[in-house]
Parts: C-alpha cells; structure tokens; sequence
C-alpha cells in the first residue's frame, strides 16, 4: 500500500499543533502558563468591590419599596374595614367609635405600627331615609416612621386611603 507524501503528513501529530497565540505549545501535553500584565492582579477583586455596592443597595430599595406597598395596602384594608363597620352603625358617634376601633384592629392584625393613627368618618348617608341609597366614607391616615420599613433616614410620611361602603336601604332607623 502506497500512501503519497500528503497524506503522511496530515495524519502526523505535528498536523494537529495548535496554531495562533498558544502554538509554542508542544504536543507532548507540556504547556505554559500565560503571564499576567504587570499590575492587573487583583482587578477582580477590585471589579467585584465596585459591582456588589449598587446590587447591594438595589436589592435594598427594591426591600423598602416592596415593605412600603405593604404598608400601603394594610391602610387601604383599614379604611375598607372603618368603612364597612361604620355603615353598620345607626348614629354618627357610634359609627366613629368603631370605625376608629376597626381600623386599629385591622393595622395591627396586619403588624403595621403607626406612630399615630387617623380615622375619618363620612357619616352624612346614615341620616338617609329608608329605601334611599347611601353611603358612609372612612378616611384612614396612618403616620409612619420610615425606620419601620428599612430606610435609614427620612421624615415621617403619612399613608392614607378612604374607601367607601353602602348603607342598608332597607334597615330600620
């Protein structure tokens, strides 16, 4: 069996050599390792220092703002819980009275920690004749401090929400 010349030499090892910038390699598996530039060790560390600062605080502000929508609905669900057991009262004190107790129950079921808690109470609709629809208002303003909810810094902010509920049209006065 005769084999040409180039065909020998492609089944060589020397044909598999790699060739570009590790091509002093040899083929016999002895390698050498690439030398670093003068002044680039430690860059990572250097890279890795500068980068996790802003993930670290955007995963902070993304807590706050998720802990800040929290607070917002617990308020929202106070005023809807004033408004609801106000609507069931027949006079306007009454209904005041326990709004104010429905909303402080419903803010604290819900761990939120107001430093001082507003309720106002529409009570315009219970003074409606029977068969008349009507409504009752409750506005729920809770103050917070925001080192409840993770910021560092920063003035008291009022959260606030009014819902409204429906009277009974048919209840006695």
């Amino acid at each position: 069996m005769t084999t040409s010349l180039t065909t020998r030499a492609m089944l060589s090892p020397d044909a598999f050599r790699p060739v570009g910038r590790w091509s002093d390699r040899s083929h016999r598996g002895d390698t050498k390792r690439a030398t670093t530039v003068r002044g680039e060790s430690g860059v990572v560390a250097i890279e890795v220092a500068i980068t996790i600062v802003p993930i670290l605080l955007l995963g902070w502000a993304i807590v706050v703002g998720a802990l800040f929508a929290l607070a917002q609905q617990s308020v929202q669900a106070a005023a809807a819980d004033a408004a609801r057991t106000a609507s069931l009262a027949r006079t306007a004190p009454v209904a005041q009275a326990d709004a104010y107790a429905a909303a402080s129950m419903t803010l604290t079921s819900q761990d939120l920690r107001c430093a001082a808690t507003d309720v106002t109470v529409e009570t315009t609709g219970l003074q409606a004749p029977p068969g008349q629809a009507a409504t009752v208002s409750a506005t729920v303003t809770c103050h917070l401090d925001p080192r409840r909810l993770g910021a560092p810094i920063g003035r008291p902010m009022a959260i606030t929400a009014s819902m409204s509920s429906p009277v009974d049209t048919w209840r006695s006065q």
